[in-house]
C-alpha cells in the first residue's frame, strides 16, 4: 500500500493499536477455552470488545453487517455487539466537515449552496450525511467521508484476518479465506465515492421502468472521491410506516423484491448490502433505495447457475445442481457436499417454489435462517468442511439480508410468481449483453 493521505502509515499504526488490543484480548481467551478448557463468556467478552471498539469509525461497522448475514463466519454474539458500534460512534464536528469540504470543493465550498446544514442528517458506516440547498433550490443529500478511512480499512481487515484465524483453528466447517477477500474487495470499493457515483447512475438506469422503486439522482458538479452528492429523496423509515400502515406489508415487499432482483436477473448485479437503513418508505409507497457503496456485479453465468439449481431443486437433478455448484466455484463437490449445501438451498429457495401467497419464513422462527444454519454447520464440519466461493458470499447475504427484511414487514406474498416473472424468457447471453451495454454507459469495469 503506498503511504499517501489516502493511506497513512500513522493512520494504520494507531488503527492497529486500538483494534489490535482488543482483538488481542479476544485471540488470549479464546486461546485459553481452547487450550486450558478456560470457558469464555462469550457474552461478556462480546460486550467489552464493542466497548473498546464504540470510538472507531467505519469499516468494522460495514464487516458487522456483512457478518451478520454469513451464517456462523463469527459466534453470533460478536456479531450481535459488534453490529450496534454504529450507533455508538458520533458523528463528525462542524470543524472536520468544513475542512474537508473544502479539501473536495475548494476553499469557496460554502458558496455552492444556498445553504448547508451544520449537524449530520445521518450516520453511514464510512461517512455521515449533511443536508443541504443547493443553488438551484434543490434539496441535496451530501455524503462526506470520515477521515483516514482508507488507513482504517487496511488495519480492520487485517484484524478481522486475525479474528477468522482464530476460529478457524477451531472450527473446521467453513473456510473463510474467499469470505475474507471478498469483504476486503467490497471495502476498498466503498472508499471511492466516484464509483459510488456510477452505481448510483447504474441502479437509476436499470431501475428506471420498475414501478415503486426510486433511485435518487446523481450531482456530479458537488462530488468527488470523498464527497458525494445526490439529490435528497423524503421518506419514512419501513418498520415506522408499516406500524402506521398495516395495508402495506405485501406492496412494499414486492418493491422490495423488485429493487433487488430486476437488476440482478436482468443485469446480473446486485446491492450488496440490503439492511433497513438503506432504503425508506415514499408518500406514494413506492422504495427510495438508498447507498450504492456495496454493489456486486456477477458473470452472467452465475445468474444462469441460480436458476439451474432452482430447477434442480424443482426436479429432483441431481446432475444439475452438482453443475449449479460448479458454476459458483464450489470446485468439484463430492455428492455428500451437495447433499449439505442444498439443505441450504431449499432453505432459500423455499418461498419461490411453491405458487401460492406465503410468508417468506413459516416456521415462526425470529431469526431468519438461523436454525437451518446451524444444521448445515453441524453437517458441513462432519462431510470435512467447505470454501465458500468470493461470488457466493454476497448473493447469499442479500438472499438473506432481505428474507430478514420480508420477516419483519410480514408480508404474505406469492414469491413464486414475482420470481417467474424475473426470469421468463431468461437467456445467459442477452444478460450478458445488456450487463456490458448498461456497465460500459458508466464507465464501470465487466465482470472477470
Amino acid at each position: 500500500m503506498p503511504n499517501t493521505d489516502e493511506n497513512r502509515l500513522g493512520g494504520r499504526i494507531a488503527r492497529y493499536a486500538r483494534v489490535g488490543t482488543a482483538v488481542g484480548g479476544l485471540a488470549a481467551r479464546f486461546a485459553g477455552e481452547r487450550v486450558l478448557g478456560i470457558p469464555l463468556e462469550r457474552d461478556r467478552h462480546a460486550a467489552e470488545l464493542r466497548a473498546a471498539l464504540g470510538g472507531l469509525k467505519g469499516p468494522l461497522m460495514k464487516v458487522a453487517q456483512l457478518l451478520s448475514t454469513i451464517p456462523d463466519a463469527l459466534p453470533r454474539e460478536y456479531v450481535q455487539e459488534l453490529s450496534q458500534l454504529q450507533a455508538d460512534a458520533p458523528s463528525m464536528g462542524w470543524p472536520f466537515v468544513k475542512r474537508r469540504m473544502a479539501s473536495e470543493l475548494g476553499p469557496a465550498w460554502h458558496k455552492r449552496f444556498r445553504h448547508f446544514e451544520q449537524t449530520a442528517a445521518a450516520a453511514a458506516s464510512l461517512g455521515q450525511v449533511h443536508r443541504a440547498v443547493g443553488l438551484d433550490g434543490q434539496t441535496l443529500a451530501c455524503k462526506l467521508q470520515y477521515p483516514d478511512m482508507a488507513s482504517a480499512v487496511e488495519a480492520d481487515l487485517r484484524q478481522l484476518g486475525l479474528i477468522f484465524a482464530i476460529f478457524e483453528r477451531t472450527d473446521s466447517a467453513i473456510s473463510t479465506k474467499q469470505i475474507q477477500a471478498e469483504i476486503g474487495a467490497r471495502l476498498r470499493e466503498e472508499l471511492d465515492y466516484e464509483r459510488e457515483a456510477k452505481h448510483a447512475r447504474l441502479y437509476r438506469a436499470m431501475l428506471a421502468d420498475t414501478s415503486g422503486v426510486h433511485v435518487p439522482a446523481v450531482v456530479p458538479d458537488l462530488s468527488t472521491r470523498r464527497l458525494l452528492t445526490l439529490e435528497w429523496v423524503e421518506g419514512c423509515k419501513i418498520l415506522e410506516f408499516v406500524k402506521d400502515h398495516p395495508d402495506a406489508r405485501d406492496a412494499l415487499a414486492m418493491n422490495m423484491f423488485r429493487a433487488w432482483y430486476v437488476p440482478f436477473y436482468g443485469y446480473g448485479i446486485i446491492h450488496g448490502d440490503p439492511h433497513l437503513g438503506n432504503y425508506t418508505v415514499r408518500p406514494d409507497r413506492g422504495i427510495n433505495l438508498l447507498d450504492f457503496g456495496c454493489v456486486r456485479v456477477f458473470p452472467a453465468r452465475f445468474v444462469k447457475g441460480v436458476i439451474d439449481l432452482y430447477d434442480a431443486l424443482q426436479t429432483g437433478n441431481q446432475d444439475k445442481a452438482v453443475e449449479a455448484y460448479r458454476t459458483w466455484g464450489f470446485g468439484n463437490p463430492t455428492k455428500e457436499l451437495v447433499d449439505v449445501l442444498n439443505i441450504w438451498a431449499r432453505f432459500v429457495y423455499a418461498p419461490i417454489m411453491d405458487d401460492r401467497a406465503r410468508r417468506i419464513e413459516e416456521t415462526n422462527s425470529g431469526h431468519y435462517g438461523r436454525e437451518t444454519a446451524a444444521k448445515v454447520h453441524a453437517e458441513l464440519r462432519r462431510v470435512g468442511g467447505v470454501e465458500v466461493p468470493r461470488e457466493f458470499v454476497f448473493m447469499d447475504r442479500a438472499a438473506i439480508g432481505l428474507g430478514s427484511v420480508f420477516l419483519h414487514l410480514q408480508a404474505e406474498v406469492n414469491w413464486y410468481r414475482l420470481f417467474q416473472e424475473m426470469i421468463q424468457g431468461f437467456d445467459v447471453d442477452v444478460l450478458h449483453a445488456r450487463q456490458t451495454a448498461a456497465l460500459t454507459a458508466q464507465a464501470l469495469p465487466l465482470p472477470e
